[in-house]
């Protein structure tokens, strides 16, 4: 019998379609505990976890980290700075650069949430013995593998945002 996922025959069957659907329903939680219980979206979330307790990242440094790009990243960070969640500091010998940190109020703030987020992170593996943990963490080091040299394949291609016409 043929695997879906090796060989898919709709959108359903598709690993990234899949796992987008994953992190979509089980985030959906997550988003609406930041924004409900922390007065914080999920990306200020994402960078704040990014900056756990003891990390200092250039803001360039945690685009990358956070897996957003860089205007998305200088709002959010905007944000937490009003927020007085995060700091920003210049660095002394390039004013184009700063780093970014979080204030003892983010981290508090981060300490209490991120338990919370291991619960619900638990809660979807629950049921799989130790084994198969170790597989799928094996499974999604790989395929993160696979996709970084996919990414590196294809470049950085732009979507033609202007233009809206179907290729024939």
């Amino acid at each position: 019998m043929a695997n879906k996922l090796t060989q898919p025959t709709q959108i359903d069957d598709l690993l990234l379609y899949r796992l987008r659907r994953l992190v979509a329903t089980g985030g959906a939680t997550v988003i609406r505990m930041c924004e409900g219980q922390l007065g914080i979206t999920w990306r200020e979330w994402r960078v704040m976890a990014s900056l756990r307790p003891g990390v200092s990242l250039l803001s360039s440094e945690l685009a990358v980290h956070a897996q957003l790009d860089r205007a998305r990243t200088s709002r959010a960070i905007t944000s937490l700075v009003s927020k007085k969640l995060v700091l920003r500091q210049l660095v002394p010998h390039d004013q184009r650069k700063a780093t970014v940190t979080l204030t003892d109020k983010g981290r508090e703030m981060y300490e209490s949430f991120f338990p919370v987020v291991v619960q619900l992170n638990q809660f979807l593996l629950d049921g799989l013995d130790e084994s198969v943990i170790n597989q799928l963490d094996q499974a999604l080091s790989h395929a993160q593998v696979q996709a970084d040299q996919l990414k590196d394949k294809a470049g950085q291609a732009k979507a033609n945002r202007g233009r809206r016409t179907v290729k024939t």
